[in-house]
């Protein structure tokens, strides 16, 4: 049986290299769409991916928190018009490694599965630590990314090369917050999810951690390390950006200053911000609704 996912933007690939298909996915009254699971062979690991809906390409790219799995709000809703496409980063469930994946290794693995699918050109939609993969993908190959999507995330981008002013800021923010997370941690909140998330929606907190706990083999801390030393890119680069870009940030994120995606988006030519208010960290999961709304708005 031929399982391939037409795409506007590119055909997905043979299906001989799907390992799975997974039951379909109810997406409203009347649609139901076939969800397909496959894995990209790459050094070290076989990347896990799944592909739902047909239309232009939206790849989205997890956090250090989640998975493919992470997306499951997301996936309903854009698949109705678009081939949506979630995967798991290196050395998160289900693409094993050992405990110290090299994120060094993330952009190689993104570009090898858009070209695995065959897709020409991809809406980017990335969060937290998925914006590493996204930005480095979007400046590397500016031809085939159509809009980018940065959810609670600078990427690689080094937040010291920010104006003076706004570069203390920042400085100030981290040094102000560092303590808050541990608290959190110490509470059983999850900071990425947040303490309004923990309260306010309890059983979507606990499926959050659930979802991180997947993952438990990765060391998070030294993984966190490594990430920060990829913060290489100086803020000016981004003023060559020709790709649409939307900033979205939560207004009480504890992991990511809010104030540095509003740096960062009047630097890039164009690109759009959107702050969230009663929203923590991981707007996409917490606030699922408007942030749907949001990133399909800035698709058109």
């Amino acid at each position: 049986m031929d399982n391939r996912v037409p795409a506007r933007g590119g055909q997905i690939g043979n299906p001989k290299d799907y390992t799975d298909i997974i039951c379909p996915l109810m997406a409203g009254e009347d649609s139901v769409f076939q969800t397909t699971a496959g894995v990209v062979p790459r050094p070290g690991v076989e990347l896990y991916y799944e592909v739902t809906g047909s239309g232009p390409a939206i790849v989205f790219a997890h956090g250090l928190g989640g998975n493919h799995q992470s997306w499951w709000q997301q996936v309903p809703y854009f698949a109705q018009r678009h081939t949506c496409v979630a995967f798991a980063h290196r050395g998160f469930a289900p693409s094993f490694t050992g405990p110290n994946p090299d994120p060094a290794l993330y952009i190689d693995d993104l570009a090898a599965l858009i070209d695995h699918l065959g897709l020409s050109s991809v809406n980017l939609v990335a969060q937290s630590m998925g914006g590493w993969s996204c930005l480095e993908y979007t400046l590397r190959h500016p031809d085939r990314v159509k809009n980018l999507v940065l959810a609670a995330t600078s990427g690689t981008v080094d937040l010291s090369t920010l104006d003076p002013p706004e570069n203390r800021a920042m400085d100030q923010w981290y040094a102000a917050h560092m303590m808050v997370n541990e608290e959190l941690f110490r509470r059983g909140i999850h900071p990425a999810a947040g303490e309004r998330m923990a309260h306010e929606q309890p059983a979507l907190h606990f499926l959050y951690r659930e979802i991180d706990r997947l993952s438990s083999r990765v060391d998070k801390n030294a993984l966190r390390g490594k990430l920060a030393a990829m913060r290489t890119v100086p803020v000016s680069r981004l003023k060559d950006i020709r790709t649409p870009v939307l900033f979205i940030a939560g207004d009480e994120d504890v992991v990511f200053p809010p104030a540095a995606a509003a740096a960062l988006a009047a630097v890039v030519p164009g690109a759009k911000l959107e702050r969230v208010a009663e929203a923590g960290h991981s707007v996409y999961f917490e606030r699922a609704a408007l942030f749907n709304e949001l990133v399909s708005s800035f698709l058109g």
